[in-house]
């Protein structure tokens, strides 16, 4: 997902049913844990939970296609082994265009110690 995308409640769309969008919102955040890849855009659309729209539902259909085309990818720990992790952190007050709250990103990186 781009970061310039404009995001917006779409207050005129058409309604969808809040648990389907829910369900699939709550399994994309599942898989993100070895997909950091989706994180951003997943945690964007989590957002409209509450009313999501037709348009949402579009997008998010669009990340699971993504996900079915890239299902190689993940990230993968094995066992007995020692990491680093490294985690860094951005603030941006009041910087959603919808309603001004803050956002935040947040980068993790993993060190294999040999």
């Amino acid at each position: 997902m781009s970061t310039a995308c404009y995001l917006d409640k779409d207050e005129i769309g058409q309604s969808i049913d809040i648990k389907k969008y829910r369900g699939m919102i709550r399994s994309l955040l599942y898989l993100s844990a070895s997909r950091p890849d989706i994180m951003f855009s997943v945690c964007m659309y989590a957002r409209y939970q509450v009313n999501p729209k037709e348009s949402h539902l579009s997008v998010v259909k669009r990340i699971m296609i993504d996900i079915l085309g890239t299902i190689n990818l993940r990230l993968w720990y094995p066992k007995n082994s020692s990491y680093n992790f490294v985690g860094y952190s951005d603030s941006n007050f009041a910087g959603c265009k919808t309603d001004r709250k803050s956002t935040s990103d947040t980068c993790h990186i993993s060190l294999v110690l040999l």
